[in-house]
């Protein structure tokens, strides 16, 4: 069975995280990997990101300064392990639940 790697650059997302991530870690497809990387959030999102973490061994959780969500995916592209990547914008949780 393929690895399927999922990268998501966060910033300032606790409102969101956790949708983003029971939608990631949800999938019927077990290989996977979610690659997180908080991009200097100055909010709790990496603070709730270690939290997950530390409950589930397929998330990996990346920081640094504040760069912006292509420097943050890059980051995450380098850390890959997957056959297959999709990338997943925290973004997208904040439109589908406003």
């Amino acid at each position: 069975m393929p690895k399927i790697s999922v990268v998501t650059p966060a910033y300032n997302a606790s409102e969101y995280i956790f949708d983003c991530a029971g939608s990631v870690l949800s999938q019927t497809h077990n290989n996977i990997e979610w690659l997180v990387v908080d991009d200097g959030s100055t909010d709790n999102t990496l603070h709730l990101l270690r939290n997950l973490e530390k409950k589930d061994k397929r998330i990996k959780i990346f920081t640094q300064e504040n760069q912006g969500p292509a420097a943050a995916r890059n980051k995450a592209f380098e850390e890959i392990k997957g056959d297959f990547f999709h990338s997943l914008m925290q973004m997208m949780f904040g439109i589908l639940t406003s």
